[in-house]
């Protein structure tokens, strides 16, 4: 089975236009009167990132977010999975400060304190509603804490060995460490081989795609924000001081990835395929 890759757009107005893959969050969705109707699969993020750096905590109520996502399953349609409202576990995240141009207030909670509500709010949306994709995410930050997740699910009753794809969180700012193609290889070693990973970057992806069975990134905003002027080669229409929110820069990053022969990787041909071509 080929794999997947998802683009990360802040603007829900690319589900209709892009043709591809997406993955777009709950926050930037969620106070919309009319939704798009989706042009190509898609996978929702739960916001959870903007969340705990906000807040500290989840102000979403599990029933209000299940009734979010059924009405993006059947107004936006070929949703392909949905992730559940976890809690990063990066040192940032949880004693709070800065972290570049964000500011964490901190959740002042333990690793395992994440983990088990990680673990209980994954429990509770299932039973909430069944029917929709929800996927299990394991959080940590040391390999030995993935692993615990990962108890902590079984215990629950959940074999993420059966899972058809398990998500891989608080790994986005070490993408260029061996610290995560580490953790893969020991969820490999688990059984756990279906893993999404949240947030990866093109060095990660160098170092570890082999071994990622999807991966979805954005990468390319920040990329264009550091640049700092238009460069999509398109007229912004309403003048728009860089390409951060572009679609057009974000298909073009997209395309010069996938076409990204300079260093041939082997595991690029599967990762990078269109999910429309693996139906």
């Amino acid at each position: 089975m080929r794999t997947e890759f998802l683009l990360g757009f802040h603007q829900p107005v690319a589900l209709e236009r892009a043709g591809v893959p997406l993955f777009v969050s709950d926050t930037r969705l969620r106070d919309r009167k009319t939704l798009p109707r989706a042009a190509a699969p898609w996978a929702l993020d739960s916001g959870g990132f903007t969340q705990l750096q906000k807040f500290g905590d989840w102000t979403v109520p599990p029933r209000e977010y299940v009734a979010r996502v059924r009405r993006y399953r059947d107004e936006i349609g070929q949703l392909m999975w949905c992730a559940p409202q976890d809690r990063m576990c990066e040192p940032i995240v949880i004693s709070g400060g800065w972290a570049g141009r964000l500011y964490f207030v901190g959740t002042k909670l333990s690793v395992p304190e994440h983990q088990r509500l990680t673990v209980d709010n994954a429990v509770e949306l299932s039973m909430l509603d069944a029917d929709l994709p929800w996927r299990r995410v394991l959080q940590g930050y040391k390999k030995d804490e993935y692993l615990r997740c990962a108890d902590l699910y079984e215990r629950s009753g959940i074999d993420l060995t059966q899972e058809s794809l398990v998500c891989l969180g608080s790994v986005c700012r070490r993408q260029g460490t061996r610290e995560v193609l580490d953790i893969l290889r020991a969820l490999h070693r688990r059984g756990i081989t279906r893993v999404h990973v949240f947030g990866a970057k093109t060095l990660g992806l160098r170092l570890y795609g082999d071994l990622a069975y999807s991966a979805d990134s954005l990468a390319w905003s920040e990329d264009a924000r550091r640049i700092g002027r238009p460069v999509c080669g398109t007229v912004h229409p309403r003048g728009g001081k860089n390409c951060a929110n572009c679609l057009p820069y974000a298909l073009q990053w997209r395309a010069r990835l996938l076409n990204d022969h300079t260093r041939p990787m082997p595991w690029q041909l599967g990762l990078f395929d269109e999910i429309g071509d693996a139906a």
